[in-house]
């Protein structure tokens, strides 16, 4: 698009948006059956920082037919995890005008797994009985499966060689997710290059490119974290040492055009990632993920570079920022 001298900046962020769409990036998620080589996936793919969905390229990993709930039980029931605990499955998202984080549990796996399978067979009581007030999610991000999960490591790969030779480095940590059909990861977006193995179930992904920054509604909000009180209520505790916390707070599955209509100039993209599929989210692009009940996945984050792409990145940030200042004066 030929740009005019009298273009006002939200001219030029529309064109942004426009070119971006127009000359590298498509409306659906791209798929490639098997790994790909090392030079394929950088020069392909994380050069242009576009996702994409590899099928059939973690075959080899025995996680796929072994994780069962019955072999995990086996293997690692006893074993002390981090599970976090939510009134509403949103983890980490903005709630009553707060950037609120689960209340965060010890427990056996095995206890673990007794809340989900009661939570989908319906039942109302066992012969255990397990407190299951809320939702619970699998999600500590701290390279929990090399923590928590070392009897179970074997059945996957700790590293994708193919991704550790294109990108010159080790993952900084490789974690282990699994959780309730209600457990939503709120919209956001990291500095890594993510790698997201599923292993079992589907995992549903919203995606938004990093040239879509102008129209997805940030803001600053307290830290807070829900705390369990007497009775089984949830309680939203404040985490001042924590301080303000920047984050997304639009549901785009559900989006309030009213509150942000500008969202609505941006153009989500869907993909669904299926068990033995290895979707690569590159850095800086926005993600929501929801998943089917008790969905297995294993990822691997690599630190970004922070090259020309990171610059040009906090350009735009700064630009949206100023936009915003004027637009309120």
């Amino acid at each position: 698009m030929d740009q005019k001298e009298d273009w006002t900046l939200e001219d030029h962020f529309k064109n942004l948006v426009t070119e971006a769409r127009d000359l590298y990036l498509s409306d659906e998620v791209p798929c490639v059956d098997g790994p790909p080589t090392p030079l394929e996936f950088h020069r392909d793919w994380v050069c242009p920082n576009r996702p994409v969905i590899f099928r059939r390229c973690i075959d080899n990993w025995p996680a796929l037919s072994k994780w069962t709930p019955a072999y995990l039980r086996d293997k690692i029931g006893d074993q002390a995890v981090t599970v976090a605990v939510t009134p509403n499955g949103m983890a980490d998202a903005v709630y009553k005008e707060k950037f609120v984080m689960p209340e965060e549990r010890q427990m056996k796996f095995s206890s673990f797994l007794d809340i989900l399978e009661k939570k989908e067979n319906k039942q109302t009581q066992t012969e255990d009985p397990v407190q299951e007030e809320g939702v619970f999610y699998v999600q500590k991000q701290n390279s929990n499966l090399l923590s928590e999960f070392r009897d179970i490591i074997d059945d996957v790969e700790t590293e994708l060689a193919w991704a550790s030779a294109a990108l010159g480095k080790q993952p900084d940590a490789v974690n282990f997710w699994m959780g309730e059909e209600k457990a939503v990861t709120s919209m956001h977006k990291d500095h890594y290059e993510n790698l997201y193995c599923v292993i079992s179930g589907q995992k549903h992904f919203i995606l938004h490119p990093p040239t879509d920054l102008p129209y997805i509604p940030y803001g600053t909000y307290p830290a807070a974290r829900y705390k369990v009180s007497t009775g089984d209520e949830f309680d939203v505790m404040d985490e001042p040492d924590v301080g303000e916390v920047p984050w997304i707070p639009i549901d785009p599955v559900l989006p309030n055009l009213e509150r942000w209509p500008n969202y609505g100039n941006s153009k989500p993209v869907h993909c669904t990632v299926h068990a033995g599929d290895v979707l690569y989210l590159p850095s800086l692009w926005f993600h929501h993920v929801r998943q089917e009940h008790a969905t297995i996945a294993v990822n691997f984050w690599y630190d970004m570079e922070y090259d020309i792409k990171y610059n040009y990145f906090k350009f735009l940030e700064g630009l949206v920022k100023s936009n915003q200042s004027a637009s309120v004066r």
